[in-house]
């Protein structure tokens, strides 16, 4: 979530990050984690360790992707027995919720639906080394302690393996001046999933972002019809997740 400038305290080792730049907080996760902007183009990703996700992964998904798409450059990662951190250099464009975008969410939510198919185009699922597969999803829930509902143990069939970015939610994709998409972040658990695993929470995410009536045009964008069974089950299993 975005978050105002006065509202957290900036980590000591976040401060040794910066080397003298000025911070300004730009987001907050549900695991405490922050994320900062420096004065100086880069930012600074911080927060406790995480079962679910790791920055180290991130880093490695980043430096993988990146040979496809267009993604943050890691200028340098760390964690030691409580936190982590990931800092990388600026890219281009604007959050997909920014303030602009909010105000035009019609060409907001074409460029996140066309970027999210164009992610999933660009990167090869027979040389991608990372799993976001259904089982692979539940093993992990269960390692954090998560059970599942029974009805999520049983997948709908897979459409299309793709490499899905795995947490497609808007804010995930930066546009361009002209609207377009131009670049995607937040790839820490990037791997190979059906394809609906990632429409269904990003289409989910428009109502969180825009307001409601936004979903199908999303879908719409990506260049599929709905599959209301599979946005249904993907959509569960995240919420569960």
């Amino acid at each position: 979530m975005s978050i105002p400038a006065d509202a957290v305290s900036v980590p000591e080792r976040v401060r040794d990050l910066a080397r003298g730049a000025s911070l300004t907080p730009v987001w907050r996760n549900d695991y405490g984690g922050v994320t900062f902007r420096t004065n100086d183009e880069r930012y600074i990703k911080h927060g406790p360790l995480n079962a679910e996700s790791s920055m180290a992964g991130e880093t490695v998904r980043l430096e993988w992707a990146g040979r496809w798409i267009r993604v943050p450059h890691v200028l340098e990662a760390g964690a030691d027995d409580a936190e982590e951190w990931l800092v990388t250099r600026a890219l281009p464009g604007e959050s997909a919720v920014a303030p602009r975008w909010i105000a035009e969410p019609a060409t907001a939510v074409r460029a996140v639906g066309e970027g999210l198919r164009a992610l999933h185009e660009a990167l090869p699922v027979a040389e991608c080394p990372f799993d976001w597969s259904v089982p692979s999803r539940i093993a992990n829930a269960a390692s954090r302690g998560i059970r599942l509902p029974d009805a999520l143990r049983e997948p709908p069939p897979i459409d299309l393996l793709v490499v899905c970015h795995a947490d497609a939610c808007c804010p995930n994709t930066l546009l361009g001046d002209d609207g377009r998409w131009l670049a995607h972040v937040d790839l820490g658990l990037l791997g190979v999933g059906d394809r609906w695993g990632d429409i269904a929470v990003a289409s989910m995410s428009t109502e969180w972002n825009y307001g409601p009536g936004w979903e199908d045009a999303l879908i719409e964008a990506y260049g599929v019809e709905p599959d209301r069974e599979r946005l249904s089950y993907y959509r569960e299993l995240w919420n569960a997740t």
